[in-house]
């Protein structure tokens, strides 16, 4: 009873967290079915718990930072590693692949879209290759270099001062290590997610894709939304603006590719030959 209560104060001291968990939770399941979703949920957050559990007691791979304790008892704590902090690494990759999967999916030749919405197919080889991988960790990690600064200030928002890095970095506060360690967790959960995806019996995806794979995006500017909103909210303003224009780029990228000319084969890689690489 102790520990439903203490679940049911975590839902209401981290609503915000809840909703971006029900939003990857719809979109996963809509794109790759609940059997998928739970594999990919439990593989990502398990190794972030140990990522962070590890880079609390010995620097690695984040480097070193550490948790207070200011929030014990109002959220659950998984040892000394609040749950909502681990379980935050699941949606922020899945949003991160499915944003790496919308620039490297091969174009599909059926219907199923808009008409000025390029139309995308699943591809096994596509979706678990080695180009995927490596930009979705990249990603994921680039999405944090937003959310750390402003998480690091949780003091002046409703977030809460609950965790500080004994050696603070030169990017607003937070050492470049623990981007490295983010796309560690990025690169570490995908490749043993890819590698259960290659075993698990092949999916019957509609056609085109690209309406379920963008929930998945949507839930990564979401995310990037808000977190940009509250960093120009405590009057960070340089800070803000400095993660707008570092994701401008991509969202400017994406919007060339999923609204670009429809040319080319409908069977064409768009990676070239690098769909023969595999994890």
């Amino acid at each position: 009873m102790d520990l439903l209560i203490l679940f049911l104060k975590t839902i209401l001291f981290r609503p915000y967290v809840f909703v971006f968990l029900a939003a990857f939770l719809f979109a996963a399941i809509k794109l790759i079915g609940w059997p998928r979703t739970w594999r990919f949920w439990l593989i990502s957050w398990a190794t972030a718990f140990v990522c962070e559990f590890s880079s609390t007691r010995n620097g690695i791979p984040f480097g070193w930072y550490h948790y207070n304790g200011s929030t014990v008892g109002q959220e659950l704590y998984f040892s000394n590693i609040p749950f909502m902090d681990s379980i935050s690494f699941s949606f922020l990759l899945y949003a991160a692949y499915c944003l790496a999967l919308c620039f490297l999916l091969p174009r599909a030749g059926g219907t199923g879209t808009p008409s000025w919405l390029l139309p995308l197919r699943f591809d096994r080889n596509a979706q678990t290759s080695r180009p995927v991988l490596f930009i979705a960790a990249l990603l994921f990690a680039f999405i944090d270099m937003v959310i750390d600064p402003v998480a690091l200030r949780g003091d002046r928002w409703f977030l809460g001062k609950i965790y500080y890095y004994p050696d603070p970095g030169i990017h607003f506060g937070v050492p470049f290590a623990n981007y490295v360690g983010w796309a560690v967790v990025g690169l570490i959960s995908l490749t043993i997610y890819f590698s259960l995806e290659r075993r698990l019996p092949a999916l019957s995806p509609p056609p085109s894709i690209t309406p379920q794979l963008l929930l998945g995006v949507g839930l990564y500017y979401g995310v990037l939304a808000f977190n940009l909103g509250v960093t120009f909210w405590i009057g960070e303003s340089f800070m803000g603006m400095s993660g707008l224009l570092m994701h401008l780029p991509v969202l400017t990228l994406l919007i060339l590719r999923l609204a670009g000319p429809r040319g080319g084969s409908p069977s064409g890689r768009p990676c070239g030959n690098q769909t023969k690489d595999f994890v």
